[in-house]
């Protein structure tokens, strides 16, 4: 919320002054613009094949193409929060998804992340057959300096604004304690410390519905879900990926991990026994798996002519970089790919039923292992008709939203 003590002077001579300013102006060219839309062409519906004929450009047209209903911008001098909260779709319900604190290089790489993260939960709490829409909040900064409990409570306050149409939980560079502060200023949140009447960590969940996808997509592609002997290159060992290494050993994989940060590879590494590589060189790598569990677009142009794999199944989210051209550059060279947004759903599942108040952590488990057959369906549909997998779950996703949007009154 922009502080409204602060003076015109004191506001042009702030760094924060284009993040405002631009805030300021995407709300009123999307007013103007639908309006005239609107005046112009009454019975037209907004959607982005009708208004958006070539590749979107503007943070105007981004949010329109990607069929937004709110993204919003937040600034608090005092704090120096810079915030950006995308709400994608609430058909079946509010809108949840994480918040994360990340260094931009600039403010237009924020708002294309949280578009299509906001996006991704959409089709992935549609695809888990959950009462949710899909949403997502990214804070600018470099973690180490703006995690506060001024700068998180200050974000909690502007959650509270939304009046439960976004909820909040843990993502990147966020934990389940700093959750603990945002809740001191908000009610919709997640993923708190079960001694705050949360259900904790939801991780676990996460890499264990990532598991069972793997297991869907070895099925598929061997005739068996057993991964052991397997060689499987696990990209990113944080919370989630460190998780999903556990499960892989507990079936005797050859395991093998990278990870930007050095410390955390080692210390992964030498936990589990597993073999550490460095990410210059992982995506040469010979392996039967790939299991991607960082940031997205790791599947790119480059990396698919590198990768030497049959399987593609991880926990991150927006794994292909262009969802058209690198599904299909997939399906043509015979790699079976997971969608990510399924078969990352497990956390998704576990705070689901820790908001509408039913949490039972064996039932949890139950519905992530759904998963399994989910993902299997797909990846047969996807043989069946030669169409990239994530198209396939997309649709599936799709048609629930659809189904479920016709049969609302007008």
């Amino acid at each position: 919320m922009i502080n409204h003590n602060v003076s015109y002077l004191q506001l042009l001579k702030s760094s924060a002054y284009s993040f405002v300013l631009k805030a300021i102006l995407i709300s009123y060219k999307s007013l103007i613009f639908m309006r005239s839309i609107k005046e112009n062409n009454p019975t037209m519906d907004i959607t982005a094949s009708s208004v958006i004929t070539s590749k979107p450009t503007t943070p105007l047209e981004q949010i329109i193409a990607n069929k937004h209903e709110k993204v919003i911008y937040c600034y608090d001098e005092p704090t120096g929060l810079k915030a950006i909260v995308a709400i994608h779709n609430t058909v079946l319900g509010p809108a949840l998804g994480g918040v994360r604190i990340w260094n931009y290089a600039q403010e237009e790489d924020a708002l294309v992340d949280v578009l299509r993260l906001s996006r991704g939960m959409t089709y992935k709490a549609a695809i888990a057959g959950l009462d949710l829409g899909g949403g997502k909040a990214v804070l600018i900064g470099d973690a180490s300096k703006i995690k506060t409990e001024a700068h998180l409570r200050k974000y909690g306050k502007f959650i509270e604004e939304l009046n439960g149409s976004y909820i909040t939980a843990p993502d990147v560079n966020t934990t389940m304690h700093d959750m603990v502060h945002i809740a001191k200023e908000t009610q919709y949140v997640v993923g708190l410390p079960s001694l705050q009447e949360g259900r904790g960590d939801p991780s676990p969940l996460t890499a264990y519905g990532t598991y069972m996808g793997l297991k869907a997509a070895a099925q598929k592609a061997y005739g068996s879900d057993s991964l052991q002997g397997k060689k499987i290159g696990v990209e990113g060992v944080g919370k989630v990926g460190s998780s999903l290494v556990s499960h892989l050993c507990k079936e005797n994989a050859a395991v093998y991990v990278t990870d930007i940060d050095p410390t955390r590879l080692a210390a992964v590494a030498k936990q589990y026994s597993v073999q550490p590589i460095q990410p210059d060189v992982f995506y040469d790598l010979e392996m039967d798996i790939y299991a991607p569990c960082a940031l997205g677009a790791t599947i790119n142009d480059q990396t698919i002519q590198r990768l030497k794999c049959q399987i593609i199944a991880g926990a991150a989210n927006n794994q292909l970089a262009d969802e058209t051209q690198h599904g299909r550059m997939l399906l043509e060279k015979g790699i079976i790919y997971a969608p990510d947004f399924l078969i990352s759903a497990g956390g998704v599942i576990n705070v689901h039923t820790e908001f509408y108040g039913s949490y039972n952590l064996e039932l949890a488990y139950q519905q992530v292992e759904q998963i399994y057959e989910i993902c299997l369906d797909i990846l047969n549909k996807s043989a069946q008709e030669h169409t990239p997998s994530q198209e396939v779950a997309m649709c599936l996703a799709e048609q629930r939203i659809n189904a479920l949007r016709n049969a609302q009154p007008a």
